[in-house]
């Protein structure tokens, strides 16, 4: 299948990672750093990947890097970036901490995103919804700009309210979509590895 020219993909960077202690993107993950996995997981999918970031850092992997347009507005803000720099309609928007993310999955969510055309599609399983994987339309670029102005930041609240389709995924897929926010999750993950 060959690439779409007609979706970008953002991968947000900017979170404090206080959980964590170190730049979530860049720990090792079998010996490679979680951003390097999830740009693997893209590839097959769209080559226009821009990382949503300030952190210099983040340059090892070649990528084109945006800042915030406004610091310390969590998700609601990346987001909001991502949307007022795409030129494209659909943006899939991914977290940098969920290294075990696989391409069949994107795809699937991608496919169904225009399938549906709702503004906002994203992965939920029977308890949880994942708006940090989401195909999210430009469409809504001005729902996020107003949610940022009434400082409104709460991600799952705003998506909620949005017209919205939710792609459920099965038990088996749960630890692709798994984020990794502590060194205690970390080290479970490398010994579910084992």
């Amino acid at each position: 299948m060959e690439k779409s020219q007609e979706i970008t993909a953002y991968v947000l960077c900017g979170g404090k990672s206080v959980r964590m202690q170190a730049e979530k993107g860049l720990v090792l993950y079998k010996g490679k750093p979680f951003i390097r996995w999830i740009i693997e997981a893209i590839m097959p999918i769209t080559s226009n990947i821009i990382l949503v970031t300030s952190n210099g850092d983040y340059s090892l992997v070649g990528l084109p890097m945006i800042e915030d347009t406004y610091a310390d507005k969590g998700p609601v803000g990346g987001i909001y970036t991502a949307l007022k720099h795409s030129k494209t309609a659909r943006n899939l928007i991914l977290s940098c901490d969920i290294p075990k993310i696989s391409t069949e999955l994107l795809r699937n969510l991608c496919d169904e995103s225009k399938e549906m055309e709702a503004p906002v599609t994203f992965l939920s399983d029977a308890k949880n919804d994942y708006p940090l994987i989401g195909v999210y339309n430009k469409s809504a670029l001005q729902t996020f700009a107003d949610a940022i102005s009434a400082n409104k930041l709460k991600l799952c609240p705003l998506v909620n309210m949005i017209s919205h389709q939710k792609i459920s995924i099965n038990s088996d897929q749960k630890t692709l979509v798994q984020n990794i926010n502590s060194k205690a999750e970390l080290q479970s993950l490398n010994l579910l590895d084992l």
